[in-house]
């Protein structure tokens, strides 16, 4: 199963995702992950960087339960409450996600998500054989 990154010529590239992942397999849509531990627990109440490491953590997960890896994720969509928490995500994303085989992504700065307590949310596309 191959992946290919794109980062064509002619826009401007950024380490912190790609511009396009072309990959082969099924199609996977996964719902938007918030910092809920498996116990229901909110991780990190009022802290982006401890709801972010949870959010991912929690992606990672399901990615698994579906027999793949986050190698296999092709596109995130982060919600965020606040645009001032931008680097803490970047940096949990950072430790889940490989450098140069970063996602497609889209970054959304709104003004709640579902329950006000959530600071993150992350949805994603993964392409898993």
């Amino acid at each position: 199963m191959s992946k290919q990154i794109i980062r064509p010529a002619g826009v401007v590239n950024s380490p912190a995702y790609s511009h396009a992942v072309k990959k082969t397999g099924t199609p996977v849509f996964i719902s938007g992950q918030i910092a809920l531990d498996a116990s229901g627990n909110l991780v990190g109440e009022g802290d982006a960087a401890r709801q972010a490491d949870q959010v991912f953590r929690n992606l990672q997960t399901v990615v698994e339960a579906c027999g793949g890896s986050l190698a296999d994720v092709v596109k995130l969509t982060v919600f965020t409450t606040d645009l001032a928490y931008r680097p803490a995500i970047g940096e949990a994303r950072g430790r889940y996600f490989t450098a140069g085989e970063m996602p497609g992504s889209t970054f959304v700065v709104v003004s709640s998500l579902a329950e006000p307590r959530f600071l993150v949310e992350v949805e994603a596309v993964a392409m898993i054989d």
